[in-house]
């Protein structure tokens, strides 16, 4: 097999099985079970783990022993699986597109004056970047309205077929509470880390855009709520905030 690590891991996730219980451990937010992994995709937990180790082996799951929920019990603890932060693309021939993102990333803080990845927001620069990212977000939105035609929308209705969009975006979005989504996942992940200031908030203003495109003002909004590992922003009715 290849020596490429993102040929290994696609090679690794090949066929249904797998790929059911990686999405699965992925949508989980937490290590999962061997057990639980098995009965998600209805196999044995032997067989679950066979497929569960050979997924480690190529780097996308890591494993360790520790409590599934975090809570200290008697006995040993169950081996536990979680996904690795990588990111997995694979072009044939190599294309060089991250390396041409980091390239008008450099350009836009240079021209906005920014310190170690922190640009002022107050420059003209990064304000069109901000309106460009409001811009593709509401093309999304108003497209994917104009073909679901979904009426009039209130936060739960709206955030049940936003949920979707994102999905297909990259997002991973995990629904909190019937108001509320939280994105797992940023896209932007790499960009997101030299100049998190600059990325979150033109990833802010994507999602304004998409929620306004697709008829969800007044009934969601996007909030800049940065976590460990996870996108920067949350979907929520404006009631929640309150």
């Amino acid at each position: 097999m290849s020596g490429d690590p993102a040929i290994r891991a696609v090679a690794a996730l090949e066929g249904p099985l797998r790929q059911a219980m990686f999405s699965f451990i992925r949508a989980a937010g937490r290590p999962v079970t061997r057990d639980e992994a098995a009965e998600a995709v209805g196999i044995s937990r032997k067989l679950a783990a066979f497929h569960l180790d050979k997924l480690v082996d190529a780097g996308v799951l890591r494993a360790d022993y520790r409590p599934a929920t975090g809570i200290r019990k008697v006995g040993r603890a169950p081996k536990v699986y979680w996904p690795t932060e990588v990111d997995i693309q694979i072009s044939i021939p190599p294309r060089q597109r991250e390396l041409l993102v980091e390239i008008l990333l450099d350009a836009v803080l240079a021209r906005s004056g920014a310190v170690d990845g922190v640009a002022d927001i107050d420059t003209d620069t990064t304000h069109d970047a901000y309106r460009a990212a409001h811009r593709r977000g509401h093309q999304i939105g108003a497209t994917e309205r104009g073909q679901t035609r979904p009426g009039r929308l209130g936060a739960e209705r709206a955030l049940t077929a936003i949920v979707n969009i994102l999905q297909r975006q990259g997002f991973e979005p995990r629904r909190e509470a019937s108001d509320c989504v939280r994105l797992r996942s940023c896209p932007f992940h790499p960009a997101a880390a030299k100049a998190p200031a600059l990325v979150c908030g033109i990833n802010q203003a994507f999602l304004d855009g998409l929620i306004e495109g697709f008829g969800g003002a007044g009934a969601l909004e996007a909030v800049l709520l940065p976590q460990v590992e996870e996108c920067c922003v949350e979907l929520r009715s404006p009631t929640r905030s309150a």
